[in-house]
């Protein structure tokens, strides 16, 4: 016996740890799925994209001018 106790029975060697699942597989460009959901998605900008330019007025038009050239306001007055 050693001075640390050493040489009493072996020990069976660790085992590797398991290796973890494998990743889903990516889905390429040419997948229909992938096609569709950019589709999809180019339409939602392009209806999107109408709405920025449209300013919506009843039909007498704007019941106060336009404030752009009315010049600095402090906020809550």
């Amino acid at each position: 016996m050693g001075i640390f106790g050493g040489g009493g029975a072996a020990y069976p060697p660790m085992s590797p740890p398991a290796l973890p699942p494998a990743p889903d597989p990516v889905p390429s460009y040419a997948d229909d799925s992938v096609k569709k959901a950019r589709d999809e998605q180019k339409k939602r900008a392009q209806a999107m994209a109408g709405y920025a330019s449209t300013i919506a007025t009843s039909g007498t038009g704007l019941a106060t001018p336009a404030s752009t050239t009315a010049g600095k306001q402090l906020l809550g007055a």
